[in-house]
């Protein structure tokens, strides 16, 4: 049974100076692609391998953006990936050696935003609601330790 262990120290701070330096990398623009060239990307997470050969960034493409756009993005990115390993490496400079990058999707708002509706639904409501006759005392006044 394979346990997974959480990222350590080096591993959390050497995948935010990547994605530090990633995010202003995408904000220059100078990516030469047509699909990546107008788009607002944001880059969420990286999390960084064990030995630190290898990034997985987490992108969130424009919310407007439709799915096949959104996989459009992703696979520029992917083609883009040695290019930005190359800029990069020019950029963290402490670096032994520049790990290879991977984009792949953030889904972690498209499940914030099931979890949201799911609690916003009709039958959660008339779950969460106090039955009759079970309804909670009114706080007593703190003053004069009488109900209000």
């Amino acid at each position: 049974m394979k346990q997974h262990k959480e990222p350590s120290q080096r591993q959390l701070r050497m995948g935010e100076e990547i994605r530090h330096a990633l995010a202003f990398l995408l904000q220059r623009g100078d990516l030469r692609d047509p699909l990546l060239a107008g788009a607002m990307i944001s880059v969420t997470e990286v999390r960084m391998s064990p030995d630190l050969k290898l990034a997985t960034c987490f992108i969130a493409p424009p919310a407007a953006a439709d799915a096949p756009a959104r996989a459009d993005i992703l696979a520029a990115l992917n083609r883009r990936a040695k290019y930005m390993r190359g800029r990069l490496a020019g950029a963290l400079r402490g670096l032994k050696y520049m790990p290879e990058l991977r984009f792949l999707a953030d889904t972690s708002f498209d499940n914030f935003a099931k979890i949201d509706a799911l609690l916003r639904s009709p039958a959660v409501a008339r779950d969460l609601r106090p039955a009759a006759g079970n309804e909670p005392p009114a706080p007593a006044d703190s003053d004069t330790g009488t109900e209000k």
